[in-house]
Protein backbone atom coordinates (compact mmCIF):
# COMPACT_ATOMS: atom_id res chain seq x y z
CA UNK A 1 0.00 0.00 0.00
CA UNK A 2 1.56 3.31 -0.96
CA UNK A 3 1.29 5.91 2.09
CA UNK A 4 1.99 9.36 0.39
CA UNK A 5 0.96 12.95 0.36
CA UNK A 6 0.81 13.93 -3.36
CA UNK A 7 -0.57 17.91 -4.73
CA UNK A 8 -2.46 16.99 -7.76
CA UNK A 9 -2.27 18.62 -10.55
CA UNK A 10 -5.22 20.32 -12.04
CA UNK A 11 -6.88 20.62 -15.46
CA UNK A 12 -10.27 22.86 -15.88
CA UNK A 13 -11.38 23.24 -19.44
CA UNK A 14 -14.65 26.04 -19.63
CA UNK A 15 -17.56 25.33 -21.95
CA UNK A 16 -17.19 26.82 -25.42
CA UNK A 17 -20.41 29.44 -25.85
CA UNK A 18 -21.54 29.48 -29.49
CA UNK A 19 -22.42 33.29 -30.10
CA UNK A 20 -21.91 35.01 -33.09
CA UNK A 21 -21.85 38.82 -32.46
CA UNK A 22 -18.66 41.27 -32.97
CA UNK A 23 -14.78 40.80 -32.69
CA UNK A 24 -12.98 41.31 -29.41
CA UNK A 25 -9.49 42.32 -29.55
CA UNK A 26 -6.85 40.54 -27.47
CA UNK A 27 -5.68 43.82 -25.64
CA UNK A 28 -9.58 44.17 -24.76
CA UNK A 29 -9.76 40.43 -23.70
CA UNK A 30 -6.86 41.05 -21.24
CA UNK A 31 -8.45 44.30 -20.10
CA UNK A 32 -11.67 42.53 -19.12
CA UNK A 33 -9.74 39.39 -17.17
CA UNK A 34 -7.47 41.70 -15.40
CA UNK A 35 -10.56 43.78 -14.25
CA UNK A 36 -12.59 41.06 -12.80
CA UNK A 37 -9.50 39.58 -11.52
CA UNK A 38 -8.76 42.42 -9.04
CA UNK A 39 -12.92 43.26 -8.59
CA UNK A 40 -14.15 39.77 -8.14
CA UNK A 41 -16.43 38.23 -9.81
CA UNK A 42 -19.79 35.74 -8.83
CA UNK A 43 -19.18 34.90 -5.07
CA UNK A 44 -15.25 35.09 -5.24
CA UNK A 45 -13.44 38.10 -3.79
CA UNK A 46 -10.31 39.64 -6.33
CA UNK A 47 -7.05 39.22 -6.08
CA UNK A 48 -3.74 41.28 -6.43
CA UNK A 49 -1.83 38.85 -8.04
CA UNK A 50 -0.74 40.38 -11.40
CA UNK A 51 -1.82 38.52 -14.56
CA UNK A 52 0.38 38.14 -17.43
CA UNK A 53 0.80 37.37 -21.24
CA UNK A 54 2.55 33.91 -21.85
CA UNK A 55 4.27 33.38 -25.35
CA UNK A 56 3.73 29.78 -24.96
CA UNK A 57 0.51 29.80 -23.28
CA UNK A 58 -0.27 32.01 -27.08
CA UNK A 59 0.61 29.51 -28.95
CA UNK A 60 -1.07 26.47 -27.28
CA UNK A 61 -4.47 28.81 -27.43
CA UNK A 62 -3.73 29.06 -31.22
CA UNK A 63 -3.25 25.40 -31.08
CA UNK A 64 -6.74 24.99 -29.23
CA UNK A 65 -8.41 26.98 -31.71
CA UNK A 66 -7.04 24.84 -34.45
CA UNK A 67 -8.08 21.63 -33.20
CA UNK A 68 -6.22 20.26 -30.14
CA UNK A 69 -7.35 19.33 -26.77
CA UNK A 70 -6.57 21.92 -24.25
CA UNK A 71 -4.27 19.94 -22.59
CA UNK A 72 -2.53 18.46 -25.19
CA UNK A 73 -2.22 22.08 -26.90
CA UNK A 74 -0.37 23.33 -23.40
CA UNK A 75 2.00 20.39 -23.53
CA UNK A 76 2.89 21.06 -26.84
CA UNK A 77 3.92 24.93 -26.31
CA UNK A 78 6.16 24.00 -24.03
CA UNK A 79 4.08 25.53 -21.00
CA UNK A 80 5.11 23.41 -17.76
CA UNK A 81 2.17 24.09 -15.86
CA UNK A 82 -0.01 22.80 -12.54
CA UNK A 83 -3.18 23.72 -13.12
CA UNK A 84 -4.57 25.25 -16.13
CA UNK A 85 -8.32 26.85 -17.20
CA UNK A 86 -9.76 27.53 -21.15
CA UNK A 87 -12.47 29.33 -22.31
CA UNK A 88 -13.88 29.89 -25.76
CA UNK A 89 -16.00 32.52 -26.60
CA UNK A 90 -17.60 34.39 -30.06
CA UNK A 91 -19.20 37.76 -29.02
CA UNK A 92 -18.76 40.75 -28.74
CA UNK A 93 -17.16 41.93 -25.14
CA UNK A 94 -20.53 41.89 -23.05
CA UNK A 95 -20.75 38.44 -24.14
CA UNK A 96 -16.91 37.66 -23.22
CA UNK A 97 -17.44 39.64 -19.83
CA UNK A 98 -20.55 37.46 -19.06
CA UNK A 99 -18.78 34.20 -20.12
CA UNK A 100 -15.60 35.08 -18.14
CA UNK A 101 -17.60 35.52 -14.98
CA UNK A 102 -19.81 32.91 -15.40
CA UNK A 103 -16.98 29.97 -16.42
CA UNK A 104 -13.52 31.03 -15.38
CA UNK A 105 -14.53 33.10 -12.30
CA UNK A 106 -12.72 30.47 -10.10
CA UNK A 107 -9.15 30.60 -12.30
CA UNK A 108 -9.02 34.37 -12.69
CA UNK A 109 -9.64 34.84 -8.81
CA UNK A 110 -6.68 31.95 -8.34
CA UNK A 111 -3.57 33.50 -7.54
CA UNK A 112 -1.76 31.28 -8.91
CA UNK A 113 -3.12 31.47 -12.20
CA UNK A 114 -0.64 34.18 -13.62
CA UNK A 115 -0.30 33.42 -16.58
CA UNK A 116 -2.87 33.88 -19.73
CA UNK A 117 -2.92 33.08 -23.96
CA UNK A 118 -5.04 34.49 -25.81
CA UNK A 119 -6.03 33.85 -29.58
CA UNK A 120 -8.90 35.87 -31.48
CA UNK A 121 -9.68 34.78 -35.10
CA UNK A 122 -12.77 37.19 -36.45
CA UNK A 123 -15.67 36.87 -33.66
CA UNK A 124 -14.53 34.23 -31.62
CA UNK A 125 -11.61 34.14 -28.79
CA UNK A 126 -9.39 31.33 -27.14
CA UNK A 127 -8.71 32.00 -23.93
CA UNK A 128 -6.11 29.87 -21.68
CA UNK A 129 -4.72 31.04 -18.16
CA UNK A 130 -2.70 28.86 -16.05
CA UNK A 131 -0.56 28.52 -12.88
CA UNK A 132 3.21 27.77 -13.76
CA UNK A 133 4.91 24.53 -12.29
CA UNK A 134 7.46 26.34 -10.23
CA UNK A 135 9.85 24.05 -8.16
CA UNK A 136 12.96 25.00 -5.97
CA UNK A 137 15.83 25.25 -7.50
CA UNK A 138 18.32 22.73 -7.22
CA UNK A 139 20.96 24.80 -5.83
CA UNK A 140 18.25 25.61 -3.16
CA UNK A 141 18.38 21.54 -1.78
CA UNK A 142 20.26 22.78 1.72
CA UNK A 143 18.19 25.72 2.41
CA UNK A 144 15.05 23.91 1.62
CA UNK A 145 15.89 21.02 3.49
CA UNK A 146 16.77 23.39 6.30
CA UNK A 147 12.94 24.68 5.89
CA UNK A 148 11.39 21.13 5.53
CA UNK A 149 13.32 20.35 9.07
CA UNK A 150 11.84 23.88 10.98
CA UNK A 151 8.23 23.41 9.69
CA UNK A 152 8.93 19.38 11.12
CA UNK A 153 10.48 20.73 14.51
CA UNK A 154 7.40 23.51 14.44
CA UNK A 155 5.23 20.77 14.52
CA UNK A 156 6.66 18.09 16.83
CA UNK A 157 6.57 21.26 19.36
CA UNK A 158 3.04 21.48 19.80
CA UNK A 159 0.46 18.18 20.41
CA UNK A 160 -0.77 16.77 16.88
CA UNK A 161 -3.87 14.99 16.18
CA UNK A 162 -3.35 12.38 13.33
CA UNK A 163 -6.33 11.07 12.37
CA UNK A 164 -7.99 9.80 15.39
CA UNK A 165 -4.85 9.65 17.73
CA UNK A 166 -3.69 12.90 19.69
CA UNK A 167 0.00 12.68 20.04
CA UNK A 168 2.13 14.94 22.49
CA UNK A 169 4.80 17.02 21.34
CA UNK A 170 8.01 15.65 20.79
CA UNK A 171 12.13 16.90 20.74
CA UNK A 172 13.32 18.36 18.28
CA UNK A 173 14.87 16.27 15.20
CA UNK A 174 18.56 17.37 13.64
CA UNK A 175 19.78 16.93 10.05
CA UNK A 176 22.11 14.20 9.39
CA UNK A 177 24.10 13.60 6.14
CA UNK A 178 23.78 10.79 5.80
CA UNK A 179 20.04 10.75 5.67
CA UNK A 180 20.18 13.40 3.47
CA UNK A 181 22.31 11.37 1.25
CA UNK A 182 19.96 8.26 1.61
CA UNK A 183 16.67 10.87 1.09
CA UNK A 184 18.27 12.42 -2.20
CA UNK A 185 19.18 9.08 -3.90
CA UNK A 186 15.45 7.76 -3.15
CA UNK A 187 13.92 11.09 -4.54
CA UNK A 188 16.05 10.88 -7.65
CA UNK A 189 15.40 7.51 -8.26
CA UNK A 190 12.03 7.52 -7.83
CA UNK A 191 12.42 10.77 -10.53
CA UNK A 192 14.40 9.19 -13.02
CA UNK A 193 11.95 5.97 -12.91
CA UNK A 194 9.17 7.65 -13.02
CA UNK A 195 7.26 5.80 -10.37
CA UNK A 196 5.85 7.10 -6.09
CA UNK A 197 6.88 4.04 -3.61
CA UNK A 198 8.60 3.93 -0.61
CA UNK A 199 10.30 0.39 -2.45
CA UNK A 200 12.80 1.58 -4.66
CA UNK A 201 13.27 0.28 -8.52
CA UNK A 202 15.49 -1.91 -7.24
CA UNK A 203 13.78 -3.76 -4.35
CA UNK A 204 15.53 -1.74 -1.86
CA UNK A 205 13.22 -0.59 1.42
CA UNK A 206 13.95 2.64 3.49
CA UNK A 207 16.22 0.90 6.27
CA UNK A 208 18.23 -0.81 2.97
CA UNK A 209 18.87 2.64 2.15
CA UNK A 210 19.54 4.03 5.37
CA UNK A 211 22.37 1.22 5.64
CA UNK A 212 23.65 2.26 2.53
CA UNK A 213 24.47 5.58 3.34
CA UNK A 214 26.89 4.68 6.24
CA UNK A 215 24.24 5.03 8.98
CA UNK A 216 24.02 2.61 11.64
CA UNK A 217 20.39 3.02 12.87
CA UNK A 218 18.12 1.69 15.04
CA UNK A 219 14.92 2.48 13.99
CA UNK A 220 14.15 4.22 10.12
CA UNK A 221 11.36 5.67 8.85
CA UNK A 222 10.13 7.18 5.58
CA UNK A 223 7.88 10.30 4.55
CA UNK A 224 7.32 11.01 0.55
CA UNK A 225 5.28 13.37 -1.39
CA UNK A 226 4.81 13.87 -5.00
CA UNK A 227 3.12 17.15 -6.25
CA UNK A 228 4.12 19.96 -3.86
CA UNK A 229 6.08 22.85 -4.77
CA UNK A 230 7.20 24.47 -1.62
CA UNK A 231 8.27 22.94 2.03
CA UNK A 232 5.15 24.32 3.48
CA UNK A 233 3.02 22.45 1.20
CA UNK A 234 4.63 18.99 1.34
CA UNK A 235 4.66 19.55 5.22
CA UNK A 236 1.50 20.36 5.30
CA UNK A 237 0.10 17.13 3.35
CA UNK A 238 2.07 15.30 5.29
CA UNK A 239 0.58 16.53 8.80
CA UNK A 240 -3.06 15.80 7.23
CA UNK A 241 -2.28 12.18 6.47
CA UNK A 242 -1.89 10.03 9.18
CA UNK A 243 0.63 7.83 8.56
CA UNK A 244 2.76 10.55 7.87
CA UNK A 245 1.70 12.83 11.02
CA UNK A 246 3.12 10.00 13.39
CA UNK A 247 6.31 9.56 11.68
CA UNK A 248 6.62 12.91 12.50
CA UNK A 249 5.35 13.06 15.88
CA UNK A 250 7.48 9.76 16.70
CA UNK A 251 9.90 10.63 19.60
CA UNK A 252 11.92 8.12 19.11
CA UNK A 253 13.59 9.50 15.91
CA UNK A 254 16.40 12.06 16.20
CA UNK A 255 17.86 12.83 13.58
CA UNK A 256 16.14 13.50 9.57
CA UNK A 257 17.51 13.94 6.07
CA UNK A 258 15.20 15.77 3.78
CA UNK A 259 15.45 15.95 -0.13
CA UNK A 260 13.87 16.83 -3.32
CA UNK A 261 14.21 16.12 -7.30
CA UNK A 262 12.26 17.64 -10.01
CA UNK A 263 11.87 17.61 -13.95
CA UNK A 264 13.86 20.19 -15.43
CA UNK A 265 11.99 19.86 -18.36
CA UNK A 266 9.34 18.11 -20.02
CA UNK A 267 6.22 17.00 -17.88
CA UNK A 268 6.31 18.26 -14.64
CA UNK A 269 7.20 16.22 -11.52
CA UNK A 270 8.83 16.77 -8.48
CA UNK A 271 9.40 14.22 -5.35
CA UNK A 272 10.02 14.53 -2.06
CA UNK A 273 11.44 12.11 0.62
CA UNK A 274 12.15 12.53 3.99
CA UNK A 275 13.40 9.96 6.20
CA UNK A 276 13.82 9.75 10.11
CA UNK A 277 16.21 7.99 12.47
CA UNK A 278 17.53 6.90 15.40
CA UNK A 279 21.33 5.06 15.46
CA UNK A 280 22.20 2.25 17.61
CA UNK A 281 24.17 4.89 20.05
CA UNK A 282 21.27 6.82 20.42
CA UNK A 283 19.02 4.67 22.52
CA UNK A 284 17.10 6.53 24.86
CA UNK A 285 18.35 10.25 23.50
CA UNK A 286 16.46 12.96 22.67
CA UNK A 287 19.12 15.75 23.30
Amino acid sequence: MRVAAAAALLAICGLAADLSLAQVAPQDALTVMRTLRLNGCGTRAGVQAPLGVSAALNVAASQWSRGSALQSAIEGSGYRQDQSAGLHVAGDLQTLRSALSQRLCVALTDPSMIDAGILQRQRDIWIVLAAPFAAPPTNAAGSIASDVLRLVNAARAQPQRCGHTSLPPAPALRLNELLMRAARAHAEDMLRFNYFDHLGHDGSTPAQRVAASGYDYRLVGENLAIGPETPQDAVRGWLASPGHCQNIMDPRFVESGIAFAATRSGAPRIYWAQEFAASTDQRGRHD
